[in-house]
Formats: structure tokens, C-alpha cells, sequence
């Protein structure tokens, strides 16, 4: 450090010192695009490994995502990335069967022979909610819908019955008492990507990486540490240093680094913490006026199959979770011992009692309803249980909410915001992760070297 800071002195030339502070996909991206660039970062993450919510942990010998991910065919901005990464051998794509669980029973959803055959409506409303997909395509400006809450945009389209049972419990399961407040250009968007990844019989085609998402993972930091570039792990960003306006110097534990440019990838509450006394008030503000809601995952080894399918939308307003996502009825068994693999997900408030629980009290409390869901269940066929839990999982995406969304530059000049409530429309996920990366480490190349001229 000493030396580097001795070579500015001196009036030597050094290279621009980027910082990025957290290592899940908006970082690593970010840290790959600058590495592409003959740039050096050095990215900071407080967990033990990188990879953020996409992150995994071991099963057997196999590394497993601790929150249920995949991606869709047309993430274009991950699939770009894998193919630079000579990954596409990697990816796996399976059609996946998907449903819904109303009213005590469980019915299929994947195809739209499926929802013709959706008893819980009438036919008329079938047939009105098989048309929100062809609805969603038909939106050019998603900006109209920004206004409009969810709800609302909802029920004009397929009516209140099919809204009362198939879109109503989801966006309460998921949102709570913010249901009625969500934006209508935050659905339309999920509506827009997944009905473009169906296949021509309109059944969803989804795509896992072999090894799972820490395959990307580990190949991004091998493209940064080659050119000299570093990923720490266990160092948590504790304060930024600035001096006539601009970034000077970010610490991490009893290590300060000087930067000439910083990229924050942490939860936009994580980030106002970080750059309060160093902005104007009201701009700690602005960042502290979008919401998060936790969740936690509850995660079960089994040792047999609970249905065929992949992921079960929980339509029951008494159902603690929102959905049941059994991972190995897409990814397959094979790598994770003939084990499957099933995951309960819980949307709610930080203060909500259920974070607190430990595995075996969540477990037992998630167990009756399971069992409801699967009378065949047995405590006996549960092997074993994991639980990961995420403080900010999910911004509130409430009506206006393109309004509140901060730009990537800050008033620090050298500081950037890179982060999942940003990515709006879109909801948050991987491929934007890797796109917003990517983009905002472009800019911080080309304010360094505004010529355009990296030197080596």
C-alpha cells in the first residue's frame, strides 16, 4: 500500500484503482467487464464466498444455490456471458412442469391446454386468464403501466375471479400488506419474460448450469485474478473516505484501500449507511424511501420425489409460503446423491418471528402445512434440512416506483450504485445483474480513460 501511495507521490504513472464492494453477480460482472478492459479491481465481500443471493453451499459433493435459482432462455445478458466464458457446454435446458395448489388440491399449469382445463374458474375465465400473456405482449411503453397498480391492471384484464384466485394470493403471499400497491410494470415485465420462454406448445423452457450457478461464478473470478485483479472474501466495506467531493480511499476490516473509483452492489439501505456524512442528507433519504422485505428459505433433503413437478405457486391465503420449489424435478437427482431436493420460501418483514426460528422450530412449523399439501409426507422422509436467509431480498416495487429509482452515478464523484433495485421493470435476477454489471463498470472505464485508451 505504502508503495503505491509513494508512486502517486512521486509523480510516476499508476493505473486507477477501482473498488467493488460485493461480489454477487452485479459485482462479479462489473469486476469481469473491467478485467475485459486490462483494469484491475479489487472487489470486497463481506460473505465467506462470492456469489451474493445466487451463493450456494454443499450437498454431498455437489454445490447447490441456497435460494431457488434458474434462468430463462431469452436472459440474453447471461447467456452472452457463458459463451465468453466457453460455458455453453455447461448449460442444460428442460422443459419444466409447473402448477398451482388452491383450494386443498394441486393442479397443473404449464401448458395452456392446462389452463383450459383449470376447473377452479369458470370457462369464460380460462379463457380471459390465458390471454394476460398475450396481453403483456401487446404493451410497447412500459411506462404507462408505472402508475397503475398491479391489482387494477389485473383484473381488467381476466376479471376478478380469476384475479381472486390465481393473482390476489400470489401477490399477497409474496408482498403482504403492500399487495395492492405493487406496480403494473413490475408484473407486465415478469409476464414478458416468461412468456417468451415457452416453447411452440407453450410450455416453459427453463436452463441450469451443471455445478449450478457457482460454475459462472468461479470461472468470473478466474477472468479477474488472471489479469491481476482480486476477489476478497470475509472483508466487509466498513467506510468511505472522500476529500473535495471525491472518492479517495475505501476500508474494509483494518485494510484501507485507495480507489479512484468505487462500484456499491449492496442493498441500496447497506449503500445510504456507507455514503451518509459524505451526501447530502436528503440523498440518504431518496436511497432509504425504497422498501425491502426479507425472506427466508427453508431448504429439505428428501429421500423421494414430493409431485413431478418443478415449481408450485401456493394459492392458499393460510399457506405460509408462497411457493414450493423442488429443484431436482428440473435439475435432476444425480448430483446431489439420488436426494431431492425441495425449497419453502417466505416473503415478510424483518421483524417477522419466523427469522428467528432455528431449522428444526421452522421445520416444525412448516411441516403440518407441507403435509397438507403432501399427505403421503413423512417426518421420517426428510433427511435433512438447511435454512438461508436474505435481510433484503425483494425491493417493494410500489406504483411510481420508476420515480425513486437512483441513478448508477452518485453525488461523490468516483461513486457508482450498481444494485437488484435498480433493474426496474425488470425484476430483479441474475441476467439484469450480470447487464447493470457490466454497463456501469463500462462507464467507470470510460471516465478513467476518457480517450477511450487503457494502459497495460
Amino acid at each position: 500500500m505504502t508503495e503505491v501511495i509513494s508512486r502517486r507521490n512521486s509523480g510516476q504513472p499508476t493505473e486507477p484503482r477501482v473498488a467493488i464492494v460485493g461480489a454477487g453477480f452485479t459485482g462479479l460482472a462489473a469486476g469481469y467487464e473491467l478485467a475485459k478492459r486490462r483494469l484491475c479491481p479489487t472487489i470486497l465481500e463481506a460473505e465467506p464466498e462470492a456469489g451474493g443471493l445466487a451463493g450456494t453451499f454443499c450437498v454431498g459433493k455437489t454445490r447447490l444455490e441456497r435460494f431457488y435459482h434458474h434462468w430463462y432462455t431469452n436472459d440474453r445478458f447471461l447467456m452472452e456471458l457463458a459463451a465468453e466464458l466457453g460455458l455453453r457446454d455447461c448449460l442444460v435446458y428442460q422443459r419444466v412442469r409447473t402448477g398451482i395448489y388452491y383450494a386443498n388440491s394441486l393442479f397443473r399449469l404449464s401448458s395452456p391446454l392446462d389452463v383450459l382445463r383449470f376447473q377452479p374458474l369458470s370457462l369464460l375465465d380460462r379463457l380471459r386468464l390465458g390471454r394476460v400473456v398475450l396481453a403483456a405482449r401487446s404493451i410497447r411503453c412500459w411506462q404507462d403501466l408505472d402508475d397503475k397498480p398491479a391489482a387494477i391492471w389485473l383484473r381488467q384484464i381476466c376479471g376478478d375471479e380469476a384475479y381472486r384466485i390465481v393473482w390476489e394470493p400470489l401477490l399477497r403471499g409474496k408482498f403482504g400488506t403492500y399487495a395492492n400497491r405493487i406496480s403494473a410494470a413490475w408484473f407486465w415485465s415478469k409476464f414478458r419474460l416468461r412468456g417468451s420462454s415457452r416453447g411452440r406448445d407453450g410450455r416453459e423452457q427453463l436452463v441450469y448450469c451443471k455445478g449450478g450457478f457457482a460454475t459462472l461464478a468461479d470461472a468470473m473470478v478466474s477472468r479477474i485474478e488472471a489479469v491481476g485483479g482480486r476477489v476478497i472474501t470475509g472483508s466487509p466495506v466498513t467506510a468511505l473516505s472522500t476529500a473535495n467531493g471525491r472518492i479517495t480511499s475505501v476500508s474494509a476490516g483494518d485494510q484501507d484501500y485507495p480507489v479512484d473509483a468505487v462500484m456499491l452492489t449492496t442493498p441500496l439501505p447497506i449503500a445510504a449507511k456507507l455514503l451518509t456524512g459524505h451526501v447530502p442528507q436528503n440523498y440518504c433519504e431518496k436511497l432509504a424511501r425504497i422498501r425491502f422485505l426479507a425472506n427466508r428459505c427453508l431448504i429439505l433433503e428428501l429421500d423421494r420425489a414430493l409431485s413431478d413437478l418443478y415449481w408450485i405457486n401456493v394459492n392458499d391465503p393460510s399457506f405460509p409460503f408462497v411457493g414450493v420449489i423442488e429443484h431436482t424435478n428440473f435439475a435432476g437427482d444425480e448430483a446431489y446423491g439420488q436426494r431431492h431436493i425441495v425449497y419453502l420460501s417466505r416473503y415478510c418483514a424483518a421483524d417477522d418471528p419466523f427469522l428467528s426460528l432455528t431449522n428444526q422450530e421452522a421445520l416444525a412449523f412448516a411441516f403440518p402445512y407441507l403435509k397438507r399439501m403432501f399427505p403421503a409426507l413423512e417426518p421420517h422422509m426428510i433427511l435433512k434440512t438447511h435454512s438461508w436467509q436474505a435481510d433484503f431480498a425483494q425491493p417493494l416495487v410500489e406504483v411510481g416506483y420508476s420515480k425513486l429509482v437512483p441513478p448508477h452515478t452518485t453525488p461523490i464523484e468516483g461513486v457508482y450504485l450498481a444494485t437488484m433495485a435498480q433493474v426496474y421493470p425488470e425484476d430483479r435476477g441474475t441476467n439484469y445483474a450480470i447487464r447493470d454489471g457490466r454497463k456501469v463498470a463500462a462507464a467507470i472505464a470510460r471516465s478513467l480513460y476518457p480517450t477511450g485508451t487503457c494502459r497495460h
